[in-house]
Protein backbone atom coordinates (compact mmCIF):
# COMPACT_ATOMS: atom_id res chain seq x y z
CA UNK A 1 0.00 0.00 0.00
CA UNK A 2 2.84 2.40 0.86
CA UNK A 3 4.36 1.90 -2.60
CA UNK A 4 1.07 2.91 -4.15
CA UNK A 5 0.86 6.00 -1.96
CA UNK A 6 4.41 7.06 -2.72
CA UNK A 7 3.95 6.46 -6.46
CA UNK A 8 0.78 8.56 -6.41
CA UNK A 9 2.63 11.42 -4.71
CA UNK A 10 5.77 11.41 -6.83
CA UNK A 11 4.48 13.57 -9.67
CA UNK A 12 3.25 16.34 -7.42
CA UNK A 13 5.84 15.70 -4.73
CA UNK A 14 8.82 16.52 -6.90
CA UNK A 15 7.14 19.71 -8.02
CA UNK A 16 6.57 20.72 -4.40
CA UNK A 17 10.30 20.99 -3.88
CA UNK A 18 10.72 23.67 -6.55
CA UNK A 19 7.33 25.21 -7.32
CA UNK A 20 5.49 27.56 -4.99
CA UNK A 21 2.16 26.26 -3.67
CA UNK A 22 -0.61 27.23 -1.26
CA UNK A 23 0.33 26.58 2.34
CA UNK A 24 -2.44 23.97 2.91
CA UNK A 25 -1.11 21.92 -0.03
CA UNK A 26 2.44 21.64 1.26
CA UNK A 27 4.19 19.02 3.40
CA UNK A 28 6.84 19.84 6.00
CA UNK A 29 9.21 17.91 8.21
CA UNK A 30 7.98 17.92 11.81
CA UNK A 31 8.94 16.60 15.21
CA UNK A 32 6.86 15.42 18.15
CA UNK A 33 7.83 16.68 21.64
CA UNK A 34 10.62 18.66 20.01
CA UNK A 35 12.09 19.82 23.36
CA UNK A 36 12.93 16.19 24.27
CA UNK A 37 15.87 16.12 21.88
CA UNK A 38 17.59 12.78 22.28
CA UNK A 39 16.12 11.89 25.68
CA UNK A 40 13.06 10.28 24.11
CA UNK A 41 13.85 9.85 20.44
CA UNK A 42 16.61 11.21 18.21
CA UNK A 43 15.78 14.81 17.41
CA UNK A 44 18.87 16.76 18.63
CA UNK A 45 18.53 20.39 19.73
CA UNK A 46 15.92 22.84 18.48
CA UNK A 47 18.53 24.68 16.43
CA UNK A 48 19.79 21.45 14.86
CA UNK A 49 16.23 20.44 14.04
CA UNK A 50 15.64 23.71 12.23
CA UNK A 51 19.02 23.45 10.49
CA UNK A 52 18.02 20.05 9.17
CA UNK A 53 14.71 21.16 7.71
CA UNK A 54 12.23 20.69 10.56
CA UNK A 55 9.49 23.32 10.21
CA UNK A 56 7.11 22.20 12.95
CA UNK A 57 8.27 22.50 16.56
CA UNK A 58 6.13 21.24 19.44
CA UNK A 59 6.65 22.51 23.00
CA UNK A 60 4.71 21.15 25.97
CA UNK A 61 4.06 23.94 28.48
CA UNK A 62 2.81 24.29 32.06
CA UNK A 63 1.60 27.30 34.02
CA UNK A 64 3.05 26.08 37.33
CA UNK A 65 4.77 28.97 39.08
CA UNK A 66 3.80 31.55 36.46
CA UNK A 67 3.05 34.20 39.10
CA UNK A 68 6.59 33.94 40.45
CA UNK A 69 8.52 33.37 37.23
CA UNK A 70 6.38 35.52 34.93
CA UNK A 71 6.59 32.77 32.33
CA UNK A 72 5.36 29.30 31.42
CA UNK A 73 7.54 26.20 31.81
CA UNK A 74 8.63 23.57 29.30
CA UNK A 75 8.22 19.90 30.17
CA UNK A 76 6.26 16.74 29.47
CA UNK A 77 4.48 15.51 32.61
CA UNK A 78 5.79 18.43 34.68
CA UNK A 79 8.18 21.37 34.23
CA UNK A 80 11.59 20.04 33.23
CA UNK A 81 10.37 16.51 32.53
CA UNK A 82 12.08 14.98 29.46
CA UNK A 83 13.71 18.29 28.57
CA UNK A 84 17.01 17.74 26.75
CA UNK A 85 19.29 20.68 27.51
CA UNK A 86 22.07 19.62 25.14
CA UNK A 87 22.33 22.58 22.77
CA UNK A 88 19.06 23.97 24.15
CA UNK A 89 18.34 26.66 26.78
CA UNK A 90 19.43 25.82 30.30
CA UNK A 91 16.11 26.95 31.73
CA UNK A 92 12.55 25.66 31.47
CA UNK A 93 11.22 29.15 30.65
CA UNK A 94 9.10 29.20 27.51
CA UNK A 95 10.41 32.59 26.41
CA UNK A 96 13.99 31.27 26.34
CA UNK A 97 12.94 28.48 23.98
CA UNK A 98 10.90 30.79 21.78
CA UNK A 99 13.90 33.11 21.52
CA UNK A 100 15.95 30.24 20.07
CA UNK A 101 13.33 29.74 17.36
CA UNK A 102 13.05 33.47 16.70
CA UNK A 103 16.83 33.91 16.45
CA UNK A 104 17.04 31.07 13.95
CA UNK A 105 14.13 32.44 11.93
CA UNK A 106 15.69 35.92 11.86
CA UNK A 107 18.91 34.41 10.50
CA UNK A 108 17.08 32.36 7.86
CA UNK A 109 14.51 34.69 6.27
CA UNK A 110 14.17 32.44 3.21
CA UNK A 111 13.16 29.41 5.26
CA UNK A 112 9.66 28.00 4.92
CA UNK A 113 7.26 29.14 7.67
CA UNK A 114 7.83 27.56 11.06
CA UNK A 115 4.86 26.34 13.06
CA UNK A 116 5.31 26.49 16.83
CA UNK A 117 2.71 24.30 18.52
CA UNK A 118 2.21 24.89 22.24
CA UNK A 119 0.75 21.75 23.81
CA UNK A 120 -0.91 23.10 26.95
CA UNK A 121 -0.61 20.63 29.80
CA UNK A 122 -2.62 22.88 32.14
CA UNK A 123 -5.82 24.87 31.86
CA UNK A 124 -4.76 28.50 31.49
CA UNK A 125 -8.33 29.78 31.90
CA UNK A 126 -8.49 28.86 35.58
CA UNK A 127 -5.82 31.51 36.14
CA UNK A 128 -7.98 34.48 37.21
CA UNK A 129 -5.75 37.19 35.80
CA UNK A 130 -3.06 38.16 33.33
CA UNK A 131 -0.51 38.24 36.15
CA UNK A 132 -1.26 34.59 36.88
CA UNK A 133 -0.81 33.42 33.30
CA UNK A 134 -4.19 33.45 31.58
CA UNK A 135 -4.38 33.31 27.75
CA UNK A 136 -3.87 37.07 27.39
CA UNK A 137 -0.43 36.58 28.93
CA UNK A 138 0.30 33.77 26.48
CA UNK A 139 -0.67 36.10 23.61
CA UNK A 140 1.79 38.71 24.82
CA UNK A 141 4.51 36.09 25.17
CA UNK A 142 4.07 35.14 21.53
CA UNK A 143 3.87 38.68 20.18
CA UNK A 144 6.92 39.88 22.07
CA UNK A 145 8.95 36.78 21.22
CA UNK A 146 8.38 36.84 17.46
CA UNK A 147 7.48 40.45 16.70
CA UNK A 148 7.05 41.12 12.97
CA UNK A 149 7.82 37.50 12.07
CA UNK A 150 4.64 36.35 13.79
CA UNK A 151 1.68 35.51 11.53
CA UNK A 152 -1.34 35.96 13.77
CA UNK A 153 -4.38 33.77 13.25
CA UNK A 154 -6.59 36.85 12.88
CA UNK A 155 -4.31 38.07 10.07
CA UNK A 156 -4.49 34.84 8.06
CA UNK A 157 -5.92 35.82 4.66
CA UNK A 158 -9.23 34.53 3.34
CA UNK A 159 -7.45 33.05 0.33
CA UNK A 160 -4.69 30.65 1.45
CA UNK A 161 -1.25 32.25 1.11
CA UNK A 162 1.56 30.49 -0.67
CA UNK A 163 4.55 28.99 1.08
CA UNK A 164 6.88 31.52 -0.54
CA UNK A 165 4.72 34.40 0.71
CA UNK A 166 5.19 33.14 4.25
CA UNK A 167 8.91 32.43 4.20
CA UNK A 168 10.56 33.79 7.32
CA UNK A 169 7.28 33.80 9.28
CA UNK A 170 6.26 31.93 12.44
CA UNK A 171 2.76 30.53 12.96
CA UNK A 172 1.75 29.79 16.59
CA UNK A 173 -0.76 27.02 17.31
CA UNK A 174 -2.48 26.23 20.61
CA UNK A 175 -2.82 22.51 21.21
CA UNK A 176 -3.43 20.44 24.33
CA UNK A 177 -5.90 21.46 27.05
CA UNK A 178 -9.36 21.48 25.50
CA UNK A 179 -10.90 23.98 27.91
CA UNK A 180 -8.26 26.57 27.12
CA UNK A 181 -8.60 26.01 23.39
CA UNK A 182 -12.36 26.43 23.63
CA UNK A 183 -12.33 29.52 25.86
CA UNK A 184 -9.63 31.11 23.73
CA UNK A 185 -12.17 31.17 20.89
CA UNK A 186 -15.17 32.41 22.92
CA UNK A 187 -16.38 33.23 26.44
CA UNK A 188 -19.71 32.69 28.15
CA UNK A 189 -21.45 34.70 30.85
CA UNK A 190 -24.69 35.87 32.41
CA UNK A 191 -26.10 39.34 33.03
CA UNK A 192 -23.50 41.22 30.96
CA UNK A 193 -22.98 44.97 31.25
CA UNK A 194 -20.70 47.37 29.37
CA UNK A 195 -19.29 50.90 29.39
CA UNK A 196 -17.25 52.99 26.93
CA UNK A 197 -15.56 56.34 27.50
CA UNK A 198 -14.44 59.20 25.28
CA UNK A 199 -10.98 57.70 24.86
CA UNK A 200 -12.42 54.53 23.35
CA UNK A 201 -11.70 52.43 26.41
CA UNK A 202 -14.25 49.68 27.03
CA UNK A 203 -15.05 47.68 30.17
CA UNK A 204 -17.42 44.72 30.16
CA UNK A 205 -18.52 42.85 33.30
CA UNK A 206 -20.67 39.75 33.78
CA UNK A 207 -21.35 36.98 36.23
CA UNK A 208 -20.51 33.36 35.59
CA UNK A 209 -23.91 31.99 36.50
CA UNK A 210 -22.21 30.36 39.47
CA UNK A 211 -21.41 33.38 41.61
CA UNK A 212 -18.14 34.65 40.12
CA UNK A 213 -17.72 38.12 38.63
CA UNK A 214 -15.47 38.61 35.60
CA UNK A 215 -14.36 41.55 33.48
CA UNK A 216 -13.01 42.21 30.01
CA UNK A 217 -11.24 45.41 29.00
CA UNK A 218 -10.57 46.60 25.49
CA UNK A 219 -10.29 49.47 23.07
CA UNK A 220 -12.73 50.68 20.44
CA UNK A 221 -10.91 51.02 17.11
CA UNK A 222 -11.33 53.22 14.07
CA UNK A 223 -13.05 50.32 12.28
CA UNK A 224 -15.65 49.99 15.02
CA UNK A 225 -14.12 46.77 16.31
CA UNK A 226 -13.34 46.29 20.01
CA UNK A 227 -9.94 44.73 20.63
CA UNK A 228 -9.95 42.93 23.98
CA UNK A 229 -6.82 43.35 26.09
CA UNK A 230 -7.36 41.83 29.52
CA UNK A 231 -9.72 39.36 31.18
CA UNK A 232 -9.99 38.45 34.83
CA UNK A 233 -12.02 37.52 37.87
CA UNK A 234 -12.57 40.40 40.28
CA UNK A 235 -15.20 39.39 42.89
CA UNK A 236 -18.13 37.16 43.73
CA UNK A 237 -21.76 38.08 43.15
CA UNK A 238 -24.40 38.42 40.43
CA UNK A 239 -26.03 41.04 38.14
CA UNK A 240 -23.11 43.49 37.86
CA UNK A 241 -23.21 46.89 36.18
CA UNK A 242 -20.43 49.36 35.37
CA UNK A 243 -19.82 52.97 34.35
CA UNK A 244 -16.56 54.51 33.13
CA UNK A 245 -15.29 58.09 32.88
CA UNK A 246 -12.73 59.59 30.51
CA UNK A 247 -10.00 59.42 33.14
CA UNK A 248 -10.28 55.63 33.23
CA UNK A 249 -12.06 55.56 36.59
CA UNK A 250 -14.84 53.03 36.76
CA UNK A 251 -17.54 52.26 39.30
CA UNK A 252 -18.96 48.74 39.41
CA UNK A 253 -22.05 47.65 41.38
CA UNK A 254 -23.43 44.18 41.98
CA UNK A 255 -25.65 42.08 44.17
CA UNK A 256 -24.28 39.44 46.51
CA UNK A 257 -24.74 35.87 45.37
CA UNK A 258 -26.58 34.51 48.41
CA UNK A 259 -28.34 37.63 49.72
CA UNK A 260 -29.94 40.87 48.52
CA UNK A 261 -27.13 43.14 49.64
CA UNK A 262 -25.64 45.62 47.16
CA UNK A 263 -21.93 46.28 46.81
CA UNK A 264 -19.67 48.59 44.82
CA UNK A 265 -16.07 48.64 43.72
CA UNK A 266 -13.90 51.37 42.22
CA UNK A 267 -11.47 50.48 39.47
CA UNK A 268 -8.69 52.36 37.74
CA UNK A 269 -8.25 51.30 34.13
CA UNK A 270 -4.69 51.53 32.87
CA UNK A 271 -3.55 52.02 29.27
CA UNK A 272 -2.65 48.36 28.76
CA UNK A 273 -6.06 47.21 29.96
CA UNK A 274 -5.22 46.24 33.53
CA UNK A 275 -7.60 47.32 36.29
CA UNK A 276 -6.53 48.22 39.81
CA UNK A 277 -9.51 47.46 42.05
CA UNK A 278 -10.58 48.88 45.40
CA UNK A 279 -12.02 46.57 48.06
CA UNK A 280 -15.70 45.68 47.70
CA UNK A 281 -17.94 47.85 49.90
CA UNK A 282 -21.60 47.42 50.81
CA UNK A 283 -23.93 50.38 50.22
CA UNK A 284 -27.55 49.08 50.43
CA UNK A 285 -30.00 46.21 50.07
CA UNK A 286 -31.79 45.47 46.80
CA UNK A 287 -31.51 43.69 43.45
CA UNK A 288 -30.56 44.50 39.82
CA UNK A 289 -28.30 47.50 40.45
CA UNK A 290 -27.49 49.88 37.57
CA UNK A 291 -25.25 52.95 37.51
CA UNK A 292 -24.19 55.97 35.40
CA UNK A 293 -21.90 58.96 35.63
CA UNK A 294 -24.13 62.03 35.29
CA UNK A 295 -21.63 64.84 34.67
CA UNK A 296 -19.02 65.40 31.93
CA UNK A 297 -16.18 65.36 34.46
CA UNK A 298 -17.12 61.87 35.56
CA UNK A 299 -17.36 62.54 39.29
CA UNK A 300 -21.12 62.55 39.90
CA UNK A 301 -22.99 59.25 39.93
CA UNK A 302 -26.53 57.99 40.02
CA UNK A 303 -27.37 54.41 40.95
CA UNK A 304 -30.85 52.87 40.42
CA UNK A 305 -31.85 49.44 41.70
CA UNK A 306 -35.00 47.52 42.46
CA UNK A 307 -36.33 46.73 45.91
CA UNK A 308 -35.64 43.20 47.08
CA UNK A 309 -39.29 42.84 48.18
CA UNK A 310 -41.38 44.50 45.42
CA UNK A 311 -41.22 46.28 42.05
CA UNK A 312 -40.30 49.67 43.50
CA UNK A 313 -37.11 51.28 42.19
CA UNK A 314 -34.76 53.22 44.46
CA UNK A 315 -31.87 55.51 43.67
CA UNK A 316 -28.70 56.90 45.22
CA UNK A 317 -26.63 59.91 44.26
CA UNK A 318 -22.90 59.43 44.53
CA UNK A 319 -19.71 61.46 44.51
CA UNK A 320 -16.54 59.71 43.35
CA UNK A 321 -13.27 60.31 45.17
CA UNK A 322 -10.94 58.84 42.58
CA UNK A 323 -7.81 59.24 44.69
CA UNK A 324 -9.31 57.45 47.68
CA UNK A 325 -11.19 55.01 45.39
CA UNK A 326 -14.44 55.53 47.31
CA UNK A 327 -17.94 56.87 46.65
CA UNK A 328 -19.84 59.10 49.05
CA UNK A 329 -23.50 58.09 48.71
CA UNK A 330 -26.44 60.39 49.51
CA UNK A 331 -30.07 61.10 48.68
CA UNK A 332 -31.44 57.56 48.88
CA UNK A 333 -35.12 57.67 47.86
CA UNK A 334 -37.83 55.96 45.82
CA UNK A 335 -37.90 56.79 42.11
CA UNK A 336 -40.26 56.23 39.21
CA UNK A 337 -37.30 56.17 36.83
CA UNK A 338 -36.50 52.91 35.08
CA UNK A 339 -33.32 50.99 35.66
CA UNK A 340 -30.48 52.11 33.38
CA UNK A 341 -29.88 49.92 30.35
CA UNK A 342 -26.60 48.43 31.50
CA UNK A 343 -26.14 46.47 28.26
CA UNK A 344 -25.52 49.58 26.14
CA UNK A 345 -23.14 52.52 26.35
CA UNK A 346 -22.23 55.39 24.04
CA UNK A 347 -19.61 58.12 23.81
CA UNK A 348 -20.02 60.57 20.96
CA UNK A 349 -20.82 58.49 17.88
CA UNK A 350 -19.24 55.36 19.33
CA UNK A 351 -21.78 52.89 20.65
CA UNK A 352 -21.42 49.42 22.17
CA UNK A 353 -23.99 46.83 23.14
CA UNK A 354 -23.30 43.53 24.90
CA UNK A 355 -25.54 40.48 24.69
CA UNK A 356 -25.44 36.69 24.79
CA UNK A 357 -26.27 34.30 21.99
CA UNK A 358 -24.98 31.27 20.13
CA UNK A 359 -22.59 31.82 17.24
CA UNK A 360 -23.05 28.67 15.19
CA UNK A 361 -22.18 25.76 17.49
CA UNK A 362 -21.20 27.90 20.50
CA UNK A 363 -23.40 27.95 23.65
CA UNK A 364 -26.40 30.24 24.02
CA UNK A 365 -24.55 32.19 26.72
CA UNK A 366 -21.69 33.14 24.40
CA UNK A 367 -20.74 36.77 25.05
CA UNK A 368 -21.30 38.94 21.96
CA UNK A 369 -20.90 42.62 21.16
CA UNK A 370 -22.44 45.02 18.67
CA UNK A 371 -20.99 48.43 17.91
CA UNK A 372 -22.26 51.22 15.70
CA UNK A 373 -20.35 49.59 12.82
CA UNK A 374 -20.15 45.88 13.64
CA UNK A 375 -22.63 43.22 14.69
CA UNK A 376 -22.26 40.04 16.68
CA UNK A 377 -18.52 39.87 17.34
CA UNK A 378 -17.47 37.47 20.06
CA UNK A 379 -15.97 38.87 23.25
CA UNK A 380 -12.78 36.84 23.43
CA UNK A 381 -9.01 36.90 23.54
CA UNK A 382 -7.24 38.33 20.53
CA UNK A 383 -6.75 35.48 18.09
CA UNK A 384 -2.98 35.65 18.02
CA UNK A 385 -2.59 31.87 17.85
CA UNK A 386 -4.36 29.35 15.67
CA UNK A 387 -6.42 26.84 17.65
CA UNK A 388 -5.94 23.18 16.81
CA UNK A 389 -8.91 20.88 16.21
CA UNK A 390 -8.29 17.26 17.20
CA UNK A 391 -10.23 14.14 16.39
CA UNK A 392 -13.17 13.84 18.80
CA UNK A 393 -13.26 17.54 19.73
CA UNK A 394 -16.42 19.63 19.81
CA UNK A 395 -18.10 21.21 16.81
CA UNK A 396 -17.14 24.66 18.05
CA UNK A 397 -13.45 23.76 18.05
CA UNK A 398 -13.87 22.52 14.51
CA UNK A 399 -15.55 25.77 13.43
CA UNK A 400 -13.16 27.77 11.21
CA UNK A 401 -10.16 25.64 12.30
CA UNK A 402 -7.20 25.60 9.90
CA UNK A 403 -4.97 23.26 11.90
CA UNK A 404 -6.12 19.70 12.58
CA UNK A 405 -4.31 16.95 14.49
CA UNK A 406 -4.56 13.28 15.40
CA UNK A 407 -2.28 10.33 16.19
CA UNK A 408 -0.45 9.32 13.03
CA UNK A 409 -2.39 6.05 12.92
CA UNK A 410 -5.71 7.87 12.42
CA UNK A 411 -5.39 7.65 8.64
CA UNK A 412 -9.07 8.27 7.80
CA UNK A 413 -9.18 11.49 9.87
CA UNK A 414 -5.91 12.75 8.40
CA UNK A 415 -6.91 11.95 4.83
CA UNK A 416 -10.35 13.57 5.12
CA UNK A 417 -8.93 16.73 6.68
CA UNK A 418 -6.22 17.03 4.05
CA UNK A 419 -8.73 16.59 1.25
CA UNK A 420 -10.75 19.40 2.85
CA UNK A 421 -7.76 21.76 2.58
CA UNK A 422 -6.71 21.71 6.23
CA UNK A 423 -3.19 21.69 7.66
CA UNK A 424 -2.93 18.38 9.48
CA UNK A 425 -0.45 17.12 12.05
CA UNK A 426 -0.08 13.39 12.60
CA UNK A 427 1.85 12.91 15.83
CA UNK A 428 3.83 9.79 16.66
CA UNK A 429 4.68 9.34 12.97
CA UNK A 430 7.31 6.68 13.65
CA UNK A 431 6.73 4.22 10.83
CA UNK A 432 6.55 4.49 7.05
CA UNK A 433 3.28 2.60 7.43
CA UNK A 434 1.74 5.78 8.86
CA UNK A 435 1.86 7.43 5.44
CA UNK A 436 -1.48 8.51 3.97
CA UNK A 437 -2.64 9.81 0.61
CA UNK A 438 -2.55 12.78 0.69
CA UNK A 439 0.09 12.81 3.42
CA UNK A 440 -0.20 14.72 6.68
CA UNK A 441 1.05 18.29 6.32
CA UNK A 442 3.21 17.76 9.41
CA UNK A 443 4.20 14.09 9.96
CA UNK A 444 5.52 14.66 13.49
CA UNK A 445 8.12 12.06 14.33
CA UNK A 446 10.48 11.26 17.20
CA UNK A 447 13.16 10.08 14.72
CA UNK A 448 13.45 12.72 11.98
CA UNK A 449 16.88 11.65 10.67
CA UNK A 450 16.19 7.99 10.01
CA UNK A 451 16.54 6.94 6.39
CA UNK A 452 12.91 5.89 5.98
CA UNK A 453 11.64 9.29 7.23
CA UNK A 454 14.05 11.32 5.15
CA UNK A 455 13.31 9.31 2.01
CA UNK A 456 9.57 9.48 2.55
CA UNK A 457 9.51 13.24 3.17
CA UNK A 458 11.70 13.81 0.12
CA UNK A 459 9.22 11.83 -1.96
CA UNK A 460 6.40 13.86 -0.45
CA UNK A 461 8.18 17.00 -1.64
CA UNK A 462 8.66 18.37 1.87
CA UNK A 463 9.33 22.10 1.80
CA UNK A 464 12.28 23.72 3.57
Amino acid sequence: MLAVIVTTLLTSGNAHATVDQPLPSAVFRATHNSYSGNLDGSRASITQQLDRGIRFIELDIHDNGYTTAGDYSIGHGSPGDLVDRAGNPASNRLRDWLDVIDDWSASHPAAAPIVVALDLKDDLTDNPSYAEGNPAALNDTLTTAFGPRLLRADAYPASPPTVDALRGRVLPVISGNGTTRTLYKRDVGHNPAIAINGRGQVVQVHDSGGGELWYWTGTYGSDGRVTWLRHGKYDTGVTPAVTLNDNGDLVEVHQSQSATTLWYRIGRLHAGGEITWSPSRRYDNGVQPTIRFTDPAGTRLREIHRSQSNAQNWHWDGSLDAAAMTVAWSGNARTSDALYDKTTSASGTSRVRVWTGADGPTPAQTLRIDTDRRTGDRIRHQQVAFVEFQRGNSAELRQDALFYAAPAGESAFITEARQAGRLVRGWGFNSAGNATDPPASYPATDHPYTTWYQDLLTRFGAVQ
